[in-house]
């Protein structure tokens, strides 16, 4: 199924990563750390979707993605470079497999974080982040997505949370594995 849904507000929030906040459908229902696909309400572009992670928490009156731009490219997320308030986005159905489980570290690659960014906010609007840590690595300081926000993820401890390109995600989980960390500990999707 999908929905319109129009563009409340777009900003750059760091030199190619865009946060978008949309409108939200009536009884559209995620959880921290779930997507969905996204595609723009116009013409030749309705069927080009992409996954995004919602990085609003589900409480929250509207929904918001935070996106990674390429804009040598002249795909998807190109063309989100040319949206402004009012156009409309498509938005599908809930998927995802990264869901809170207990205290742990977040390990994300670039915009790996994303699938983290609900659960976290979700964690701090009920003042349970304590205990958990994120490890969140990026090319250059210009590209920490949200650096302020995240300075308050606390300590480690029991699960860990991956998400990030696929030779990041398995030079990480063997590292796990080596310290000991069984793999039912182990939350992880990659993109």
């Amino acid at each position: 199924m999908q929905h319109i849904v129009k563009i409340k507000s777009i900003e750059k929030i760091t030199p190619d990563v865009l946060q978008i906040v949309t409108e939200k459908p009536v009884n559209y229902i995620f959880k921290p750390g779930q997507a969905t696909e996204v595609s723009i309400n116009r013409w030749g572009w309705m069927d080009e979707k992409r996954p995004f992670t919602f990085t609003s928490i589900p409480n929250d009156v509207y929904l918001e993605f935070t996106v990674k731009t390429y804009p040598t490219h002249q795909g998807v997320t190109h063309q989100f470079l040319q949206l402004r308030v009012g156009d409309e986005l498509l938005v599908h159905d809930v998927f995802g497999s990264i869901s809170y489980q207990g205290e742990g570290v977040f390990i994300a690659g670039g915009a790996g974080v994303t699938p983290f960014i609900s659960i976290l906010r979700q964690l701090q609007a009920k003042q349970e982040l304590s205990n958990n840590k994120l490890i969140f690595a990026n090319k250059t300081k210009a590209d920490i997505i949200l650096e302020d926000e995240f300075s308050n993820a606390g300590y480690l401890d029991r699960y860990f949370y991956v998400c990030g390109p696929p030779p990041m995600m398995s030079a990480v989980e063997k590292q796990l594995k080596q310290l000991g960390v069984i793999e039912k500990y182990i939350v992880k999707e990659s993109f």
